[in-house]
């Protein structure tokens, strides 16, 4: 697996898999955090996978206990030492079948307040907008930024549209926006520069359920668009 390691400060280090987003390199960063995760080290506080890159964090007197107290090396030498004796012959796993979630969403009108600026930006109609936006070939390529917020690739360039000049102060939970290439849910109220051309009635974060965010990275997702009136009978538990 070729892969190359960066320092990141004086307790973690950046394993970079690539310079591009693409499926190829999240399967190697997705393999190689289920490797730390059925393989975790003493000295590993942390760990967080990104759309090219996993940050490894550690404990550097715990590096020094369990990778060589008595030689004269940085703990960063000592662990990037460590991660090439465990990952250089890392095989990338096969991909189990990904699981799809559908996310149901009410485009335009005040549930999506910039539909038509992402139109008028493209040089489309709305309902092109929307037709291109629910045939996506979409897949979630890490979590951040808010709790469960999903970063969503796979989004056609025809409808590709800048953030906001100025972020809103409060974007609704469920809104659904377009940012540069990239698209994604907001799962929380929070603010937020993203271009909004709809809203989902779907929770994508319920912090009192074991697994609290809907979507994880590897998913699959499809759009699917629905009425304001399908939209009104989910959001009072109609469907």
């Amino acid at each position: 697996m070729d892969y190359k390691v960066y320092p990141l400060g004086d307790q973690a280090v950046i394993i970079e898999f690539g310079k591009t987003i693409d499926e190829n390199t999240h399967e190697r960063v997705k393999s190689t955090a289920i490797y730390f995760e059925e393989n975790p080290w003493e000295w590993m506080t942390e760990y967080i996978p990104a759309f090219s890159t996993i940050a490894v964090f550690y404990d550097p007197m715990k590096v020094l206990d369990y990778l060589g107290k008595t030689e004269s090396r940085l703990p960063y030498e000592l662990v990037v030492e460590e991660l090439d004796r465990n990952l250089a012959t890392l095989k990338e796993r096969q991909s189990a079948q990904a699981r799809v979630v559908e996310i149901p969403v009410c485009y335009g009108g005040d549930l999506g307040p910039d539909l038509s600026f992402v139109a008028e930006h493209n040089g489309l109609t709305e309902k092109q907008v929307i037709e291109h936006h629910t045939q996506g070939d979409y897949l979630v390529y890490m979590i951040g930024f808010a709790p469960g917020f999903p970063y969503i690739g796979g989004m056609t360039k025809k409808i590709a549209t800048p953030r906001k000049e100025e972020p809103r102060l409060q974007i609704p939970a469920g809104s659904v926006g377009i940012a540069g290439s990239q698209t994604g849910v907001y799962p929380i109220e929070t603010p937020g520069g993203w271009q909004l051309i709809g809203r989902t009635p779907l929770p994508l974060f319920q912090p009192d359920q074991v697994n609290p965010s809907l979507l994880q990275a590897g998913d699959k997702v499809v759009f699917k668009a629905i009425t304001r009136q399908e939209y009104d009978a989910y959001k009072e538990g109609e469907v």
